[in-house]
């Protein structure tokens, strides 16, 4: 019987600095939203900050998207761990930064996107490194569940990082910056804690430049993971809703960063409680129809919580009389937003744990780095330039009729995409049929 990953120290380690360093940099991208918005709405109106919110995500994406081609080669070529080690130290450094312009009082714009540059350079080189690092750690029957825990500490990170950012600025900004640092902090040592892994042996007899067109060329030319990649990039592109939650939070449901954090914690929660049950529960059959379907919902969800202001306006339901969370009594439709996102969050877990899964098991060792870095530059895509996006639509339409139409497009995708990939309909199981067999592993013993 193979050996739970969480039971090999190597992959232990591995998966608390995941974890940890991915809640710091998705509570720190939720705080740098609500800054610069509460910067910019001291000179500009809704929808000029709106436009500056978007234009903080591409300031993240622009450095991704120019390192994309090199950076996967490096995942391929150097060793991984300390390619994390650099990149965790740099964002420790840069939270520190932010952290102290908060507290001293001299926090600009210019400041927030100097850091959101920063950030955008250490995520490129850390994905690929991160994502590929997992199976060097686990031998090779332990690699399916191996990939899914590490699938789930980052999607867990990423969705319920938000809410521990919120909430922790809600209570003091400093505190949320100190609590960042220590994350990041505790990410980079347990990073050390990994010993030394195999690195997938030099091709020395091809050029960087041909080893690098062979990510993006093995992308292209197996259609299951491009179905997947692509899937995620235009849905999450369109339909992701996340970088205007601090103009729902202010200007919308009236609910302030309390308010905020409550709301970005939904999305953790939904996809705390999907994670939770893929560890009891492993997807087994149908996962890809189960993927398209979860991504569907996931749009249907984002539609409801950008139309619930609308919504109870037309019923006449204003609040409800209770209070919670240090709000007040609460709005309903702050209610109805909160359990929408609570949803699009683990519909967002079911299809991250399947496009995952089906990657990593259908990519070589030697190819993973580059194959994650194209991955990374979708998903980066679909987030800091689905942010600029949703900004420069919310700038035009206002931000309910950018939410609504982003969900109405991202249904339209997801359609398209099942008649477009029958493959991914198809998909029955992770099993990888075409695949060579994995290199024997000599990095941990098989217990």
């Amino acid at each position: 019987m193979a050996a739970h990953p969480l039971t090999i120290p190597n992959f232990r380690a591995y998966w608390l600095s995941r974890l940890a360093g991915t809640i710091a940099v998705s509570a720190q991208g939720i705080i740098l939203g609500w800054q610069v918005y509460g910067i910019a709405r001291q000179t500009m109106d809704v929808r000029e900050a709106a436009f500056m919110l978007g234009m903080i995500g591409l300031a993240q994406f622009l450095p991704l998207f120019l390192l994309t081609p090199v950076v996967g080669l490096i995942a391929d070529s150097f060793d991984r761990r300390w390619i994390v080690r650099g990149t965790t130290a740099l964002l420790t450094l840069n939270a520190a930064m932010l952290g102290w312009l908060t507290w001293s009082g001299q926090l600009s714009l210019p400041f927030l996107f100097t850091a959101a540059v920063f950030i955008g350079i250490a995520r490129a080189f850390a994905g690929p490194a991160y994502s590929a690092l997992a199976p060097n750690l686990v031998p090779r029957e332990s690699l399916p569940t191996a990939i899914a825990v590490s699938s789930i500490a980052w999607q867990v990170g990423t969705i319920a990082g938000p809410s521990v950012g919120g909430l922790l600025y809600a209570i003091h900004p400093d505190v949320a910056y100190l609590a960042i640092s220590a994350l990041l902090v505790v990410a980079l040592g347990t990073m050390f804690l990994i010993g030394p892994v195999p690195q997938p042996p030099a091709q020395k007899d091809r050029h960087p430049l041909q080893r690098i067109a062979d990510g993006f060329r093995y992308v292209r030319n197996n259609r299951l993971v491009l179905a997947t990649i692509t899937l995620d990039l235009f849905v999450v592109l369109l339909a992701g809703a996340t970088a205007l939650l601090p103009i729902y939070a202010r200007d919308i449901l009236h609910v302030g960063a309390s308010g905020l954090g409550v709301l970005a914690a939904g999305m953790g929660i939904g996809a705390a409680a999907a994670s939770v049950w893929f560890s009891i529960r492993p997807m087994a059959s149908n996962v890809g129809v189960k993927m398209l379907v979860a991504v569907a919902i996931f749009a249907v969800a984002i539609i409801v919580f950008g139309t619930a202001t609308r919504l109870t306006e037309l019923l006449g339901i204003t609040r409800v009389g209770f209070g919670a969370f240090g709000i007040g009594v609460l709005p309903v439709d702050f209610i109805i937003s909160l359990v929408a996102l609570i949803v699009a969050g683990a519909a967002d877990m079911v299809s991250v744990y399947v496009r995952s899964s089906l990657i990593q098991l259908h990519t070589p060792d030697a190819m993973r780095g580059r194959v994650s870095a194209v991955s990374q530059l979708t998903i980066s895509a679909s987030n800091e330039l689905g942010e600029a996006e949703t900004g420069l639509m919310a700038s035009l339409l206002g931000p309910v009729g950018a939410v609504a139409l982003g969900g109405v497009a991202a249904i339209a995708i997801t359609l398209g995409w099942s008649r477009l990939f029958p493959e991914l309909r198809l998909a029955k199981t992770f099993d990888p049929p075409d695949m060579p067999a994995p290199e024997p592993h000599h990095g941990v013993a098989t217990p």
